[in-house]
């Protein structure tokens, strides 16, 4: 097994990159993959940078150049839950393209022409691994669910229950489906972990450089976790 770890920001990669052992640096299309050992595990851990195309180009640099057999992506994303608060924790089951929309053409929001599903579904052994690393960090606060992508920040109460009655997410983000449809794609086991960093409502703009890095640095915890409890599958 070898793990590829993406994180858009450097504050969702930063505490990864500095835990590893025996990394090595190599630049392609932009990016610095960090490859070594995490916890024992083969992995390479990157920072793609905001937004889908972005991620999806990273997932595809991943398993052409690094060889990686499983996907992680880690981050930060607005709740579309009540009964996910801030620092609460994601893990998905599967994730859609909120932004997607061929409804013209009499297609649901979110589904992409030539594919057999509209989510894209995380692999089941890594969704209880990861909920369980979850759990371990802390105790009652993950939750299971449909991860909701787009290239927007949503901040507005309107944006929020729009994805909320299109998708049926329980979080909202930039570069989870992407990743999830590249790794889908190539026939690669994922997950998508992620800590809530605001409401994605009115209050979004407040929280979110607050809680920013409390969020990302929770998600960093249980991705170390996971690491650890799949090197000894």
């Amino acid at each position: 097994m070898k793990l590829g770890i993406i994180g858009a920001m450097q504050v969702e990669v930063a505490t990864l990159k500095e835990n590893m052992k025996n990394k090595t640096v190599t630049t392609r299309a932009g990016m610095e993959f960090c490859e070594g050992e995490l916890e024992g595990l083969p992995a390479v851990v990157v920072q793609c940078g905001i937004g889908k195309v972005n991620a999806a180009l990273c997932v595809q640099v991943l398993v052409d150049c690094f060889g990686v057999t499983h996907v992680v992506n880690t981050g930060i994303a607005g709740s579309l839950c009540n009964e996910l608060d801030i620092a609460d924790l994601v893990v998905s089951r599967d994730a859609i393209h909120h932004d997607f929309d061929l409804r013209f053409w009499g297609r649901p929001i979110g589904q992409v022409p030539g594919f057999d599903v509209t989510a894209f579904p995380a692999d089941e052994k890594m969704i209880e691994i990861a909920f369980a690393a979850a759990e371990a960090v802390n105790a009652g606060h993950t939750k299971i669910g449909r991860v909701a992508s787009g290239d927007q920040f949503i901040c507005s109460r309107e944006q929020k229950e729009r994805i909320i009655a299109d998708t049926q997410g329980i979080c909202a983000e930039m570069e989870g489906t992407a990743i999830a449809q590249a790794a889908y794609r190539n026939g690669v086991p994922f997950v998508i972990l992620r800590a809530i960093s605001d409401k994605a409502d009115d209050s979004a703009e407040m929280d979110y450089p607050t809680f920013e890095a409390i969020a990302a640095k929770r998600c960093a915890e249980v991705v170390q976790t996971m690491a650890k409890q799949l090197g000894q599958i």
